[in-house]
């Protein structure tokens, strides 16, 4: 997806934070919509050229021009318009909207976008209505868009309800064929850490199939975002979380990621598989690091699953996403090394992938006596089998069935780079707005031009 496509098209993004400048930028350099439509929501600086001054710059990657052409670049963003509201960057009219927070009040239809980016982080759950007067996801279709795509998971907020038919959740190259055009509305593109997360599972599962998955857990090594505090302050009304409002340049912190429960959502196979997530934010600005490890069912312990075979698996599965979505390295890497290396959604370090097999040891007495068990209530699904616990005499003694059968397990630990900026997501997320736009098209639902 990589061609100059010079169409009048036209894309809304509501926010201006990290994944919203970023996805600008990602935009810009694509050249697929001729138009892009900024919902900053609020006043920003003195005038249109702090905006420029704002979008032209980056602490982590450097400035758009030499990002867009090299180090030798001039600026490309010219024609600055206090009037209009709007500049162009490198040839992309960019206007910017500075009134409406709401969703719903955004004018859409009157610049004529039918496609959104929510880029806010604020508006996630699917089910509010598009006149909740906090705002909604569903307002940006009241005020004229066609399609959402929300840039985090869905995050529902009354657990009684379930997922609306006309919202789910994608990744490209793992499961955006379930993206129904005549259907959805609503489209999630997840988390950087479920991405990267998705594309280092999706092999291995293809491979071993899940049955053959006995647990899973992973920590993401995330870098520091926006959310957290630059130095110690107290703790807003009500926060149950005290550490984040500790300095992200001073500590390493605990919290809590919810890609096991996203993961569910884009590869399903993985709900029948008990998994934890956890995640450490560490001060970095940017590069993120997964490390997952799976306990799989062996076939032998003279010939276990081993390193070479772990990394032949994700060495042969490159080729089965598109082109730099999987990226197999043997380089011994640090984060800064994959900072910004496009549409990367996850990077095996080979190098330090490992594996250890050994013999789980099951009593026979106890495997016997769930297998009657079984066989008396008629039942005979595997999946059902459950063996019994010991007696409190056997707890209290200590003692244990004398005989024991063997199973080799293995467990495989695999590491797995990826930029959650621009490099990984922001990049991910230009193509699932591109292939979406491609998708309206082909039904007739091509963005209006905007009449003088």
């Amino acid at each position: 997806m990589g061609e100059q496509e010079a169409v009048s098209k036209k894309l809304g993004i509501n926010g201006l934070g990290r994944i919203a400048k970023l996805s600008l930028w990602s935009h810009v350099e694509r050249k697929y919509f001729s138009e892009i439509v900024v919902n900053i929501g609020r006043e920003v600086g003195g005038r249109l050229s702090d905006i420029a001054h704002f979008i032209e710059r980056d602490s982590s990657y450097g400035a758009l021009q030499n990002y867009l052409y090299g180090s030798r670049a001039a600026r490309v963003i010219e024609n600055i318009d206090e009037k209009s509201g709007s500049f162009v960057v490198d040839g992309v009219k960019t206007t910017f909207l500075r009134s409406a927070r709401n969703p719903a009040h955004i004018d859409w239809r009157k610049h004529g976008v039918e496609l959104v980016v929510d880029a806010t982080g604020k508006f996630i759950d699917p089910t509010v209505a598009a006149e909740d007067p906090k705002g909604a996801l569903r307002g940006h279709l009241a005020a004229g868009a066609k399609k959402v795509i929300l840039s985090a998971p869905f995050k529902i907020k009354d657990k009684a309800l379930g997922m609306p038919a006309d919202a789910v959740t994608t990744i490209m190259g793992i499961n955006d064929t379930e993206y129904d055009p005549k259907k959805h509305l609503l489209v999630s593109n997840a988390s950087c850490t479920t991405t990267c997360l998705a594309y280092m599972v999706k092999p291995l599962l293809d491979y071993f199939g899940a049955d053959r998955v006995l647990s899973a857990a992973m920590t993401t090594v995330h870098a520091a975002t926006s959310s957290q505090s630059v130095l110690d302050h107290a703790p807003k009304a009500g926060a149950t979380d005290l550490r984040k409002s500790r300095s992200v340049f001073n500590n390493i912190i605990l919290t809590s990621t919810g890609a096991a429960k996203a993961l569910g959502l884009v590869i399903p196979e993985m709900n029948s598989i008990g998994f934890i997530a956890e995640s450490v934010r560490v001060p970095v600005t940017t590069g993120s690091l997964i490390i997952l490890a799976l306990m799989l069912q062996d076939k032998s312990l003279t010939e276990p699953i081993n390193r070479e075979l772990i990394n032949d698996i994700y060495k042969r599965a490159v080729s089965h996403f598109p082109e730099g979505y999987l990226v197999f390295s043997n380089e011994q890497n640090v984060s800064s090394d994959i900072v910004g290396l496009p549409c990367a959604a996850a990077v095996i370090e080979g190098h330090e992938n490992h594996t250890r097999t050994s013999a789980v040891r099951i009593g026979l007495d106890y495997l016997a006596d769930a297998v009657k068990k079984l066989e008396s209530s008629g039942q005979t699904d595997s999946a059902s089998l459950e063996l019994p616990s010991l007696s409190r005499r056997d707890k209290a003694s200590g003692s244990r069935p004398q005989k024991f059968i063997e199973a080799p397990v293995t467990q495989a630990v695999i590491y797995g780079w990826y930029d959650n900026e621009l490099g990984s997501y922001t990049n991910m997320l230009r193509d699932r707005t591109v292939s979406i736009a491609r998708l309206m098209e082909r039904e007739n639902l091509r963005p209006v031009a905007l009449r003088d």
